[in-house]
């Protein structure tokens, strides 16, 4: 399962600048609004819809069977994604803040981490695990201490995190006895309010940060590039395509062909454990997963294959929703809505969890089989959209998050 959207500190779509079309023709750094990013959460907005509401990959097949597939995992990973590159908007995207802004930039994205957490403490006491709010609340505070870094520096420590972390969590996973949790979960606050406490949010939860970091960093170095450059847009679309075959299809090769199967679909956390229900009852139960499946690249099954061909894929949808918005204005022009939902994604995340028991919808229910549910969702989540940016410049939520972290500005 998957989903969730981060807090961005954009605004609703604007058009870009003579000015920044100058610096595009002269190969500078653009300064212009990227909707392309905003085009991109959008899609992981409805991809979440899909894997929470729709049919389950079982009752599926033909085209909605890829689309469901494609969804599963992807989804959330491209918001994961998306939410390193929000963190650099905040902390200054090309260019790192210093000094007195640099502070106030860290204390704003500090305070956003808390509120997020807290946030997702609340809705995991109602859906479980499959919240990411409060998962997004560690990577935050995780992602601190590399603000600073460059692209480069970015790129190779999100490919270190892939290639150790997988590992590493497997290790910690097969030496955690049920008793040593018990223990740890006794005397955490977290566990005893909700169903996610800090054991899983750091290594046994539906998206443990000991792994997940990888796609923050991977997006905090996304940022740092200009994604307007045709140059860059290039070789970016080369490095995901390169990701995704080359993890995706050594995978196959190893692991053969249940290596892309769906762990999601199955009720499997990625951090290996078998879940109780379809959706996130936060209990879980061994058996413990075999060192071969760490040659699979299913959707959450945690492993270096996964979260390389995830990345490939979070950065096709990127840059190709950039290409887009930037070739076919014509396009853009229509697909402003669809935009405007990319512009709030926290609230429709937020919103379409709080709407679903309203309109007598189970998420995570196998026996729903119909499409219509999910086509609602998407439609009314770009009707609120559209009609809330033509008013406002922030989402419901987003004006929340952004007001609550005005105590920054007195940090000296």
């Amino acid at each position: 399962m998957t989903q969730i959207q981060p807090p961005q500190e954009n605004s609703p779509p604007l058009p870009r600048t003579s000015t920044e079309s100058a610096r595009k023709l002269s190969g500078g750094p653009s300064t212009g609004r990227l909707v392309g990013v905003d085009l991109a959460r959008a899609l992981a907005v409805f991809g979440m819809y899909i894997v929470h509401i729709g049919p389950p990959l079982s009752a599926t097949d033909g085209v909605a069977r890829w689309v469901r597939y494609l969804a599963d995992g992807h989804s959330s990973v491209l918001f994961a994604t998306l939410a390193g590159f929000s963190l650099m908007l905040i902390a200054g995207r090309r260019e790192p803040k210093t000094g007195l802004a640099g502070r106030q930039a860290k204390a704003r994205l500090a305070i956003r981490a808390v509120v997020l957490l807290a946030l997702g403490t609340v809705l995991a006491m109602e859906y479980g695990e499959v919240i990411i709010l409060g998962f997004y609340g560690v990577y935050f505070l995780l992602a601190l201490p590399l603000l600073r870094l460059s692209a480069k520096a970015l790129a190779i420590t999100a490919a270190g995190l892939a290639l150790v972390t997988p590992q590493l969590a497997f290790v910690l996973n097969a030496r955690l006895s049920e008793s040593v949790q018990q223990t740890v979960d006794s005397y955490d606050p977290l566990k005893k309010i909700s169903e996610v406490g800090v054991l899983d949010l750091l290594l046994t939860g539906f998206y443990p940060t000991i792994t997940w970091m990888s796609f923050v960093v991977a997006g905090m170095a996304l940022a740092r590039l200009d994604l307007s450059a045709v140059s860059v847009q290039r070789r970016l679309a080369a490095l995901g395509a390169a990701l995704t075959v080359g993890a995706y299809g050594l995978s196959l090769v190893l692991a053969g062909k249940d290596a892309l199967h769906s762990t999601a679909e199955d009720g499997k956390s990625s951090a290996g454990f078998e879940k109780a229900s379809s959706f996130g009852s936060g209990s879980f139960e061994a058996p413990r997963r075999a060192a071969s499946e760490l040659l699979s690249a299913g959707p959450h099954s945690g492993t270096t294959f996964d979260i390389v061909g995830s990345v490939g894929v979070a950065i096709l949808v990127t840059v190709g929703g950039t290409v887009l918005m930037d070739r076919l204005p014509r396009l853009r022009c229509l697909a402003k809505p669809v935009i405007a939902v990319g512009t709030m994604s926290l609230t429709a995340y937020v919103g379409h969890f709080l709407a679903q028991p309203m309109l007598g919808i189970s998420a995570g229910e196998s026996s729903q089989t119909s499409w219509i549910p999910v086509l609602l969702f998407i439609l009314g989540a770009i009707a609120f959209a559209a009609g809330w940016s033509r008013f406002f410049r922030r989402g419901p939520l987003e004006a929340l998050l952004n007001a609550a972290t005005k105590p920054a500005k007195h940090i000296r």
